[in-house]
């Protein structure tokens, strides 16, 4: 079920769709380049406290920059992206919520389930479209590998997303800021929840974790894993999937997709390469959720699938540590002698 969708946009004047950004930081400067862009939209600006990220914003986009978010929705908006540390996250969208406007909000949805259900539940109270920033689910090799795998009975998936330390200041680890996508991906593509966690962790060079490896098996009995670090001196984004019938393969930087098929008793097998599209997962997003937004339809991602990966990601981050890890995470003992 989506989230409190029943109400439809109020259109300026001109009949275009008032959306702001809030939070003009890299994310938040991207989101607003797109939606100046897209037909049927009238971007009112972007709102950031920080005076050199208004700047970049000014000069990146030229559009109208705010000190704050009350600036910015005093100026008209039907409906804004939140694109403001994570932290902010809650604050901000039960702001907006109460006054009847639209919100897309950036993944993870908040830093606590409790505070996602909360916004879930402003959401539904006020009657607007709630949509999350899960953006991966927009990227074509994404989209290529779900739809070679509909239908199929599906055994088991492994997910690898690695990269150097992000140059950006974050007090979140890499379940939270690279895990959570993956998570929502395994839940989309099984389409089944999460039962069982195992998870590794380890802080090898930052403050919070920088390694994960992290097991899950779904309700349907689908095993999957979740290898993430930011220890890898070049980014790595990679799928694949295993079913009864064929072996999928996707490479989501590059965007190629190859499937096996046809299995045979001597080890031989058929293997092609999948039409994969060539949008923009951010505009293909924004598009999804200003779709959602006219229509009052149910946005693609909803405030309820981004609180279940939160939770699950947030599982990972509690689940008992063993001695071992323990161990591990002090570093090596010293030998006397």
């Amino acid at each position: 079920m989506g989230s409190g969708v029943k109400a439809s946009a109020k259109p300026s004047v001109e009949g275009r769709l008032r959306i702001g950004v809030i939070g003009a930081g890299v994310m938040g400067s991207n989101h607003a380049r797109v939606l100046d862009s897209l037909p049927g939209v009238s971007l009112t600006g972007i709102a950031d406290p920080l005076a050199a990220h208004r700047a970049r914003a000014e000069e990146f986009i030229g559009c109208k920059t705010f000190n704050s978010m009350d600036e910015l929705l005093a100026a008209g908006v039907d409906a804004v992206t939140v694109a403001a540390p994570t932290h902010l996250h809650h604050e901000i969208s039960l702001a907006c919520l109460a006054r009847g406007i639209h919100v897309l909000v950036e993944k993870p949805i908040a830093s606590t389930v409790e505070e996602g259900e909360e916004i879930v539940a402003a959401a539904k109270r006020a009657g607007v479209t709630l949509m999350a920033g899960h953006v991966e689910r927009f990227n074509p090799a994404v989209a290529a590998i779900k739809n070679a795998i509909q239908g199929e009975d599906i055994l088991s998936i492994a997910i690898t997303r690695v990269g150097p330390f992000p140059p950006r200041m974050s007090n979140v680890g890499v379940v939270i800021d690279l895990a959570v996508h993956d998570i929502d991906l395994i839940r989309w593509f099984t389409e089944s929840e999460i039962v069982d966690v195992q998870p590794q962790l380890s802080s090898a060079v930052a403050e919070r974790e920088d390694i994960a490896l992290l097991q899950f098996r779904t309700a349907s009995g689908v095993l999957a894993h979740i290898n993430t670090n930011w220890l890898t001196p070049f980014k790595a984004r990679n799928v694949t999937v295993a079913t009864r019938g064929k072996y999928v393969m996707g490479d989501l930087l590059t965007r190629q997709v190859t499937e096996c098929f046809g299995f045979q008793p001597d080890g031989s097998y058929s293997m092609r390469h999948l039409s994969v599209g060539h949008d923009e997962p951010l505009r293909a997003e924004l598009i999804a959720f200003i779709n959602a937004v006219k229509s009052g339809s149910t946005p693609a991602v909803t405030g309820e699938q981004a609180v279940a990966s939160l939770e699950i990601a947030i599982r990972c981050l509690q689940a008992p540590v063993t001695a071992a890890a323990a161990a591990a995470r002090k570093g090596p003992r010293r030998v006397a002698g």
